[in-house]
């Protein structure tokens, strides 16, 4: 279930950002950037959602998911073709992750 919940904070914040970038940047209607807005809100709540016992920690891992999926975003909605030290980053933030969230603790 936080999988699931890190990538639909991922989308909601991409997304998101995205629609105020249309409105802002390239001339699309103003109710793009306030669809965006709420939708901005809503990806603030997701993570709320999360099990893990810390704020920070929380973050600190949607960080490196939100890397991959912004990567994804480009190559699929913007056409940029990620390269080799792109897709070798965010490996990087994966391995990231897994040791923020499941790396063993005492107490």
């Amino acid at each position: 279930m936080s999988i699931l919940l890190f990538i639909l904070a991922g989308i909601a914040e991409i997304g998101g950002g995205y629609l105020i970038w249309l409105s802002l940047r390239e001339g699309r209607p103003l109710w793009f950037g306030v669809v965006g807005s709420i939708i901005l809100i809503i990806y603030g709540i997701i993570p709320t959602l999360q099990k893990f016992p810390s704020f920070g920690r929380v973050y600190a891992a949607y960080g490196g998911i939100f890397v991959v999926m912004a990567l994804f975003w480009s190559w699929l909605v913007d056409k940029k073709t990620p390269d080799v030290y792109d897709w070798l980053g965010a490996a990087i933030c994966l391995v990231g992750v897994s040791v923020i969230l499941w790396a063993p603790r005492s107490g």
